[in-house]
């Protein structure tokens, strides 16, 4: 098959001359290698710039021309982002006009008479070159959107600037835009674009002020390398005030992270920290602004340290799972009826750190699998210990964390789990928090529904929280309403949130499930959750999280009140 080469079409020229017999001879020299456009004057000349500026290669320039000399000329495009980087070759027969000339960004000049025609197409095909080379950097170089920096060219010319002017304490600022998807979705990707020229013209106009440079890594980064503000609030309210302007009908949010300058840290790792600040404030729209500083970084530490000691935290049993138990009141006294496990870490520098440090940062992660794991294996095993030990069932409630849902073998761990262990489906129940269900609500709704057919019992963690509609309920396949501890913190001395928790009640009657109420810590809770028909209570009243061996001696007593009750019975026959 023969292949057609493509027609490559030649270089465009524009010359600007007042005189025709200057036009015509520059003509007869450039038109059999370029395609030549002519211009009469200065003003002429910027009309047929601006037309042509996407196919334009190079402006030949005479300056002493009538309306606007070459020198206005050359002054109008050096304001015009457009029109400044295009290459011109001045045209003069003054030698003194050179030097201003190049000052001016003439890339070079050609004196009249024009009589050497090698000479004139050698600089013009040279400079034409130039140029073109230049244009292809400044394409991978630039961000075509904003015409800020690209991540690469950024990082080598902030690189360069920590090198070579320590003297220049620069700090590193991160600007993301609120949920830009969603703006891009509700107003459209033209709109959007437009939000992104905004916000790039303004880090332009500041840098304009300001030492430092600017960049556009990819979608909403926007990053600033600039001499330390007095109050970078003020800055990002600047923003802030033009992204308003384009309409007053969109909300647009921005968000700011901030590390100062300190001459031991790489500019990469500065803004690293930059955008770990801008990321803390996500959604905050009342305070969008966050300083790093010293604590951030020590909690920053903190967690990658964390982080890289999970597995061996796993490995060495450092991880501890402790049991509450969970009594059923509606009888007397109130039953042992199940326990929930919880998870602890022995450290062996920082020493025990709490749930509520290190599972937000592994569910982040991606890692809260491997503590869901750990704890699931251990539970099941304390399970049948007890089981073994003691001939009693004790089911327990083990989390299951979003990720978890979407994990493909799920049910299969969870089967071996049981299996292994010797145990009934309904010995290990399984919470899941309420907002777990917002968020691709239908396939959750299919994973739970297939992991409750197996037979496991499904409790609705946080029950109450705000994230579930009434409708969405009825469809949620649950046998346990955990009631958010926040709702019974107040029930002795708000009628409101005694009102919030019979209604919770009313509704699981309605759905045929049963209540957990969880933080129950004093004997006012208690009665009140007892007289409105609460089945489950989990809390200080009763008990703290308890080690397998404390929670053992519950266990024994709850056997001693069963032999007690089956003598009273026996006497009583």
């Amino acid at each position: 098959m023969i292949k057609s080469k493509q027609i490559q079409r030649p270089s465009l020229v524009l010359v600007i001359d007042d005189h025709e017999i200057n036009r015509d001879a520059l003509g007869i020299i450039l038109e059999e290698s370029y395609e030549v456009i002519y211009a009469e004057n200065g003003l002429e000349g910027l009309e047929m710039m601006r037309k042509y500026a996407d196919t334009l290669s190079i402006v030949l320039l005479d300056l002493i021309m009538p309306q606007m000399n070459g020198f206005e000329v050359m002054e109008r495009m050096q304001k015009d982002d457009v029109l400044q980087h295009l290459p011109v070759i001045v045209l003069t027969a003054e030698k003194d006009a050179e030097l201003q000339s190049l000052q001016m960004g003439a890339a070079d000049f050609i004196t009249k008479p024009f009589d050497m025609p090698e000479i004139i197409l050698a600089r013009v095909g040279r400079i034409i070159e130039l140029s073109e080379g230049r244009n292809l950097i400044s394409a991978a170089e630039h961000d075509r959107m904003t015409m800020l920096y690209t991540r690469n060219f950024f990082f080598e010319y902030a690189n360069r600037l920590f090198k070579y002017h320590p003297e220049m304490h620069l700090d590193a600022v991160a600007i993301n835009i609120e949920q830009f998807h969603s703006i891009n979705d509700l107003n459209g990707r033209d709109f959007g674009d437009e939000v992104l020229r905004t916000l790039g013209r303004a880090i332009k106009d500041f840098l304009a002020e300001a030492e430092g440079i600017g960049g556009r890594f990819e979608a909403d980064q926007f990053v600033i390398y600039c001499a330390g503000q007095p109050d970078y609030r003020v800055l990002l309210d600047s923003f802030q005030e033009k992204v308003d302007c384009i309409s007053p009908n969109a909300s647009i949010h921005l968000r700011m992270g901030v590390k100062p300058w300190r001459e031991d840290v790489e500019p990469l790792l500065l803004f690293d920290r930059a955008r770990a600040a801008c990321n803390m404030v996500r959604g905050n729209y009342q305070n969008p602004l966050m300083i790093y500083d010293e604590e951030m970084r020590n909690s920053e530490l903190r967690n990658q340290k964390l982080l890289n000691d999970l597995r061996a935290a796993v490995e060495e049993k450092q991880l501890t799972v402790y049991y509450q138990p969970k009594y059923d009141i509606q009888c007397s006294p109130p039953r042992l009826a199940s326990a929930e496990a919880l998870i602890r870490w022995k450290h062996p520098e920082l020493g025990t750190i709490s749930p509520g440090k290190f599972v937000p940062l592994f569910e982040g992660n991606g890692m809260i699998g491997v503590v869901d794991n750990y704890v699931w294996s251990e539970a099941a095993r304390q399970i049948s210990v007890w089981s073994k030990k003691y001939n009693f069932s004790l089911p327990v409630s083990v989390n299951l964390s979003r990720s978890d849902l979407f994990d493909p073998t799920l049910e299969d761990r969870l089967v071996k789990l049981v299996k292994d262990n010797g145990l009934d489906f309904n010995q290990i129940k399984l919470e899941i928090t309420e907002s777990a269900y917002t968020d691709n609500a239908q396939k959750v709704l299919d994973v739970i529904r297939r992991i409750r057919n197996l037979g496991f019992e499904i409790e609705m963690d946080d029950f109450g929280s705000g994230y579930s509609s009434l409708n969405m309920l009825s469809d949620m396949p649950v046998d346990v309403l955990k009631m958010d501890m926040a709702f019974i913190r107040n029930i002795e001395k708000s009628e409101t949130d005694t009102r919030l928790v019979l209604l919770i009640l009313d509704i699981a009657r309605y759905l045929n499930v049963s209540v957990v109420a969880e933080g129950v810590e004093t004997a006012g809770q208690y009665n009140i959750l007892k007289d409105a028909g609460c089945n489950l209570v989990q809390g200080y009243y009763f008990s703290r999280p308890l080690s397998p061996e404390e929670f053992e001696k519950l266990i024994e007593k709850e056997l001693l009140i069963e032999r007690e009750k089956n003598n009273d019975a026996q006497r009583t026959l």
